[in-house]
């Protein structure tokens, strides 16, 4: 922790010096200046043509008549994207947003899914990655989340999937509640009883991690380049190049994304593979970076749970209360929270007032399962890679001013 300077990381955040105090980085990231200065350049340069790359002599390398600088920034994106998550360029796929290539991928799958195969989805997650895959005319089973911690037992999959099952999809970590999923050990399960594809969405899970495609020992992964900061883009990327050849139409997948968006993926990328000094490739600048990261704001994480839980009137889902009991302590530094007796609009209006963003926690089964609908609602709080200990302590004042 002692190599991350959050002040100096503070100053590639232009939009910090409003005034306002962010705790929204789940619902709405703040964009790094080198990501929206490189949007503006692409956009600038993508309807220019490619000139010589400045090599002399007869084999110098000479772009095709009419070609034009923005094709080049899709093949950059994917490269960028490989490097975010220890893949390979061939085998990332792009796209306008992660529903997209979802449900793009899920019509590619069909032919996997013959008769009596199976699909195993997570009621943790959002919609997203899971409403594709149940449509697909296969069983779906569902593996179901703790309601007291919020946490995806990993042991259930040992049951879930036997050899019919043919695609196993979960998130990550869950964006609310900032519970992370043992997806080595979903894999691990998963191959030990089956053939079965196993696909991560980790959206929420790589702003504040390194994504070692590997590690995770998974086959698919979704990343959503919006939630690091970075433009409306997303991309699957697949573990292998063979794996297209089991796929319907695989060149389909993808989806036309804007040449001036694509130009800001290796923006964003390189913005969290300089959040610390270190030399090396893009990866080993990015794996220093998130290991400097995850240590800073799991101490500050840590201060906000136990500052914000020593609040006698505030419930924090998934981990006060007798149902919370033995939750594991290892989460995102995000938490969602309730105050006995006041609605969480009101308390997200008296947040605001004092210049703190916060978001209302999103409805979904889970959060209605927890009990959320019942105690009015809930605020959610997203910690960034620019929070200070200042941040945290002036959202536990005002709570307790409610409370």
């Amino acid at each position: 922790m002692s190599d991350y300077d959050v002040y100096s990381v503070r100053g590639y955040y232009t939009s910090l010096g409003d005034g306002w105090t962010y705790l929204n980085a789940q619902a709405a990231p703040q964009i790094p200046e080198r990501v929206s200065a490189a949007v503006a350049r692409s956009f600038r340069l993508s309807t220019t043509p490619l000139t010589p790359s400045g090599g002399r002599g007869h084999h110098a390398q000479r772009p095709r008549a009419g070609a034009l600088e923005g094709e080049g920034f899709v093949q950059q994106a994917r490269v960028a994207v490989a490097d975010l998550v220890g893949g390979t360029a061939d085998c990332v796929v792009l796209g306008p947003s992660l529903e997209v290539l979802y449900d793009n991928l899920a019509r590619s799958l069909e032919p996997m899914l013959r008769r009596n195969s199976s699909v195993v989805l997570s009621g943790l997650d959002s919609e997203r990655p899971s409403v594709p895959f149940a449509r697909l005319g296969a069983e779906v089973r569902w593996a179901q989340p703790d309601l007291g911690t919020g946490e995806l037992p990993g042991w259930q999959y040992r049951e879930l999937v036997d050899g019919s099952t043919r695609l196993v999809a979960l998130s990550a970590a869950h964006g609310v509640l900032g519970t992370l999923a043992d997806v080595k050990t979903i894999s691990d399960n998963t191959r030990s009883r089956s053939r079965a594809w196993v696909l991560a969405d980790a959206s929420e899970y790589a702003p504040h991690r390194l994504v070692d495609i590997e590690e995770m020992d998974v086959d698919i992964l979704g990343v959503d380049l919006a939630r690091l900061g970075g433009p409306q883009v997303a991309a699957l990327v697949f573990r292998h190049p063979l794996m297209f050849k089991r796929l319907r139409n695989p060149e389909l997948i993808a989806s036309p994304v804007s040449p001036g968006l694509a130009g800001a993926v290796s923006a964003t990328v390189d913005h969290y593979a300089a959040l610390v000094e270190k030399r090396g490739s893009r990866r080993v600048r990015l794996t220093a970076s998130f290991a400097a990261l995850e240590a800073y704001l799991k101490e500050l994480g840590d201060d906000l749970h136990t500052f914000l839980g020593s609040l006698p009137a505030v419930h924090i889902l998934g981990v006060t209360g007798e149902a919370a009991a033995g939750a594991n302590s290892d989460r995102l530094p995000r938490l969602s929270f309730a105050v006995n007796g006041v609605p969480a609009d009101t308390v997200q209006q008296r947040l605001f007032d004092n210049g703190i963003v916060t978001s209302l926690a999103p409805s979904s089964q889970l959060l209605t399962d927890m009990g959320v609908d019942d105690i009015g609602g809930a605020v959610t709080v997203g910690l960034g890679p620019f929070n200070t200990s200042h941040d945290v302590e002036h959202l536990v004042r005002v709570v307790a001013s409610l409370a």
